[in-house]
């Protein structure tokens, strides 16, 4: 483990501590302007969570639209809450081929984005000392009058996720400030996902506010418009 890494996995509540994490659940609230480009605009406000913090396995229930969906990355399901109807696409990242930032999403195709994209924010930075995630450290950054450090991640193909060259920043306090990917489901759109509202979860800490913005050739944050809005309502950890 690098350095950094190291001082950013403490911060974050020490890799003691998430040894001993199994599973997570959560209510939380997403918005922002693209789910209004791909044609889902409230798919995902209210919504409640469960995921599995050592495989990609994740399950959302919105009780407000009537659905729950499944997620792995070989698989996807949406079926109502009585069972009655369901819809699922095997090999879903295929899915997305030759789309751009403006295609037209079905719920299939935004489940899969949204849960690969909550499981890792879930679990970053402890996400980057499992099997197969290899790190770099970058030269300094500085935004909002502060310092950051950077870590270039590169993830192993068994992962799902935007892209398997990312980057986060760390302040001075080890903790996560921003998170820049491209999102390879839309066309490589840049995105600059700044994690904020920070709480003590089971000694684990959180960011429970999280704003996704696009970024230009420099790096520097484009304030408009606002991609995604994420807010978690509640988060529990558990350990068996």
């Amino acid at each position: 483990m690098s350095a950094l890494l190291e001082q950013a996995v403490e911060a974050h509540g020490g890799i003691a501590n998430w040894k001993k994490l199994r599973a997570v659940s959560a209510r939380l609230d997403i918005g922002g302007a693209i789910w209004h480009v791909k044609g889902q605009p409230d798919m995902f406000r209210e919504v409640e969570l469960q995921a599995d913090l050592r495989t990609q396995r994740l399950e959302m229930t919105s009780q407000t639209a009537g659905w729950k969906g499944h997620f792995t990355p070989d698989l996807v399901r949406i079926e109502s809450l009585d069972g009655d109807s369901v819809e699922e696409r095997h090999a879903p990242r295929a899915s997305y081929e030759d789309h751009t930032q403006q295609t037209q999403w079905d719920r299939l195709h935004a489940l899969y984005f949204c849960s690969y994209a909550l499981w890792s924010y879930l679990t970053i930075p402890f996400l980057y000392t499992y099997p197969g995630f290899h790190t770099e450290a970058l030269p300094e950054w500085e935004e909002n009058g502060e310092v950051w450090q950077r870590l270039k991640v590169t993830f192993p193909d068994s992962i799902a996720s935007h892209s398997r060259e990312q980057i986060s920043y760390f302040g001075e306090d080890g903790l996560l400030r921003r998170h820049d990917y491209t999102v390879d489901v839309m066309g490589g759109a840049p995105g600059a996902n700044y994690a904020s509202n920070y709480q003590n979860v089971g000694g684990i800490m959180v960011p429970m506010s999280r704003r996704v913005y696009a970024y230009d050739t420099a790096g520097q944050k484009i304030d408009d418009p606002l991609l995604v809005s994420i807010d978690f309502r509640s988060i529990a950890w558990r350990t068996d």
